[in-house]
């Protein structure tokens, strides 16, 4: 079961009752407590040493600990909690008898927390994606202001949980809010958000009274689209409907709609990359200059192949060289394949190939789940030197205790929790 965060107690309303006018001599009252008497900027030394969720625990020990630890100046200084957020499950967006919350999981401690979103007017709230401390949230109306005939468009929703603040960006239309994959830019990029579908994007700046339109002029729909930088990276779809060509395109932010546009990475050098991998995916890496690609590795270049394990591929964009990152130890991919020990090794790549691996991640780690694995996910954590034997890449380990929504499968983003106000 997840295991909730820490939630701040009740602080008294009620000033304390003044001694001179109680019975009791002021001699029975405790003296206070050394801690109590430090000043401000002392306790913002301390607690600055300690994990953003530890500090925040801490506001409830006493009133002295919630209005130092409060101060909005201090929490912005705090480092931020890089967190794996899940999205919701398909069904559950419109369980209105739950309230609304988002479930995350903690690498650092291995802990399950839950982060409420009550504080959001809506319904129903679905987390989609977040730029660094800040979160995005498909909302759905009242499900008494709907009908059966028309059904209104879902709003997008820019909050931050920890303060408790929220703005509700500008007015989508239904098609966006159903086919759009939305992608949140960092501060570099101007911190605007991307709302992407096969022929067309919508961008937003803070400040800004409206969405922008661009067209995006690629060959598909964007596949696993990554914001690195202040650039967009994308899979493409250049083949035919009998077989799948992966390319690898990239457009600037602030190109796009302009005449440059998106442009195609290729070089002689990498010769078959986009070929030995099935259902391949984009991953943000570790630092601000490495994308991972992960999917399935095949077995031949047949189309009907099937895989042996999953393979991570990582493109260091400085120098625009792949190399291999890391693969699915045997073990752990024949859970995801669902294929008993006494199988033979045909019968586990021929199950193995027909399985979907959902994948998913940023900034160095990588998780991945499946119908066929229940309650937990598997881990991939990017080591900065990478040993040369397949296999031995990284560090994979199980990540347990996964809250189960029945058969569905697990898709998720990195959030990094911080208290940062809403600009």
């Amino acid at each position: 079961m997840p295991m909730p965060m820490p939630l701040p107690l009740p602080i008294p309303t009620e000033e304390p009752e003044d001694p001179s006018s109680s019975s009791l001599p002021p001699a029975n009252y405790p003296p206070p407590s050394p801690i109590q008497l430090l000043p401000d900027d002392t306790l913002h030394h301390i607690f600055a040493c300690l994990p953003l969720r530890e500090t925040l625990a801490s506001r409830s020990v006493c009133r002295h600990f919630h209005d130092a630890l409060s101060s909005p100046s201090f929490l912005s200084l705090l480092p931020p909690l890089p967190l794996l957020a899940l999205r919701h499950p398909r069904h559950h967006h419109h369980n209105y008898h739950l309230p609304p919350s988002l479930l995350a999981f903690d690498p650092s401690s291995s802990r399950w927390l839950r982060l409420s979103l009550s504080f959001v007017p809506f319904a129903s709230l679905s987390p989609v994606t977040a730029s660094s401390s800040l979160l995005y949230l498909w909302a759905d109306p009242s499900p008494s202001s709907s009908s059966s005939d028309s059904k209104p468009p879902k709003s997008l929703i820019l909050c931050n949980p920890l303060t408790r603040s929220f703005r509700i960006l500008p007015p989508l239309g239904s098609a966006w809010s159903r086919h759009g994959t939305v992608l949140a830019a960092p501060a570099i990029a101007g911190s605007a958000v991307l709302v992407l579908t096969e022929l067309a994007a919508l961008s937003y700046s803070p400040g800004a009274a409206s969405w922008r339109k661009f067209s995006l002029n690629l060959p598909s729909k964007p596949r696993s689209p990554v914001i690195i930088g202040a650039s967009i990276y994308a899979l493409c779809d250049t083949g035919n409907p009998w077989r799948s060509q992966w390319k690898l395109f990239s457009c600037a932010i602030d190109d796009l709609g302009g005449p440059r546009g998106w442009a195609q990475l290729e070089r002689h050098e990498w010769g078959d990359v986009f070929d030995i991998l099935k259902r391949p995916r984009l991953v943000r890496g570790a630092g601000t200059s490495r994308i991972l690609m992960i999917g399935g590795l095949r077995s031949s270049f047949a189309v009907d192949a099937p895989c042996s394990t999953v393979l991570i591929l990582r493109l260091d964009l400085g120098t625009l060289e792949w190399e291999e990152a890391g693969r699915m130890p045997p073990e752990m991919y024949r859970c995801f394949a669902g294929v008993g020990g006494q199988r033979t090794a045909a019968a586990t790549a021929n199950a193995a190939g027909n399985n979907k691996v959902k994948v998913f991640g940023g900034e160095g780690r990588v998780w991945f789940s499946g119908k066929r694995v229940r309650g937990k996910m598997a881990m991939w954590e990017e080591e900065e030197e990478v040993e040369k034997c397949p296999g031995v890449g990284g560090t994979w380990k199980w990540v347990d205790g996964a809250p189960g929504y029945g058969d569905v499968v697990y898709r998720g983003f990195v959030f990094d929790a911080a208290a940062n106000e809403i600009s």
